[in-house]
């Protein structure tokens, strides 16, 4: 694993895995918080920060699509690295599609603004990345912390009347992120690096009974923490609609597809058709980062065709109580 270690960037600092092959998860590093509070260094302010992000990365696609519900895309400005992660990390390539340059320190590598906010830093460059402009620094790069800020701190210059993490479900939103973390957002990474056969196969079993627990939680109440679109969702879409696609075949996620569960692929084709959501999706870069990053398990960066998944098609989640808050309703024609 790359990584910086005292300010410099190694290619052989850290290892994934522990001894028994089980995947393991490195902590975030820069873990600061924005707070609407006049006293608070971190401050919610339009034009003020940055977010630096991979179309690809799950995590970074949480913050993503927070910034588009909450109508926070002229408050945040935002850079796309390269999908393709080679040995030197995050890269910058604004000729590529769907890419962009760093435009506030011009900085070809994500690791440059990582060194440039902490010179001696020893930590994963990873997104996304919340950068502050009048400090010059990074804020935060845990994307759960990013995402409750952008929700809960930005009400002032937000342009949508949303509430992803709404007062009287806020107890339920939270359990249920840590319900599906680990056998799920984090399951198909545990699948997928595992390098022996029994953690792969714990991973394996905890995915799919967590998939097929929510399926029957589904069936009858239209979002995860009941009737109301919520900070649980955004967490959950960002694994599902990359599931069939990449962890399927990519981690070996192999005893079912999405499509094949009666509720959990209504509720995906149902999220993915939210007003804001489906622009946030880029399809060729997820598919491209990880069949061409991974070359422990894709030595030769072949990047699998299929499947074409129909997610604008009928999702028949309407008859159910709730549904997306009036703000991200398409205006009538």
């Amino acid at each position: 694993m790359n990584m910086l270690v005292d300010g410099e960037w190694r290619t052989d600092a850290h290892e994934t895995t522990d001894d028994d092959g089980s995947f393991q998860r490195g902590e975030t590093t820069f873990r600061d918080k924005i707070r609407d509070e006049p006293d608070a260094r971190f401050q919610a302010e339009a034009g003020r920060y940055h977010l630096y992000v991979s179309y690809a990365c799950p995590w970074a696609h949480r913050t993503l699509i927070a910034r588009r519900l909450l109508g926070l895309e002229d408050a945040i400005s935002v850079s796309v690295v390269d999908p393709f992660r080679a040995d030197d990390g995050w890269q910058f390539s604004p000729e590529k599609e769907g890419c962009t340059e760093d435009p506030i320190h011009g900085a070809d590598y994500l690791r440059e603004l990582y060194v440039r906010a902490d010179p001696d830093a020893t930590c994963r460059v990873t997104v996304p990345v919340l950068w502050d402009r009048k400090e010059d620094t990074i804020v935060n790069n845990e994307s759960e912390e990013v995402l409750r800020m952008l929700d809960t701190e930005f009400g002032d210059v937000a342009e949508q009347d949303v509430d992803l993490y709404p007062e009287g479900n806020r107890e339920d939103v939270d359990e249920i992120i840590e319900a599906i973390y680990d056998p799920i957002n984090n399951g198909v990474y545990r699948a997928g690096f595992a390098t022996e056969q029994e953690p792969y196969d714990e991973a394996i079993d905890d995915l799919f009974s967590a998939l097929d627990r929510w399926d029957s939680v589904l069936e009858n109440q239209r979002y995860l923490a009941g009737d109301r679109l919520t900070e649980a969702d955004v967490c959950m879409f960002t694994t599902l609609v990359r599931f069939d696609q990449v962890y399927h075949t990519h981690f070996m996620c192999n005893v079912n597809q999405i499509r094949d569960y009666d509720t959990l692929w209504p509720y995906l084709r149902d999220l993915y058709q939210t007003p804001g959501i489906a622009e946030t999706v880029n399809m060729d870069h997820i598919k491209e980062h990880y069949y061409t990053t991974h070359p422990d398990i894709t030595p030769n960066r072949i990047v699998a065709r299929g499947p074409d998944l129909e997610f604008e098609a009928p999702h028949g989640r309407d008859e159910l109580a709730g549904g997306p808050p009036s703000a991200l309703a398409p205006a009538d024609d």
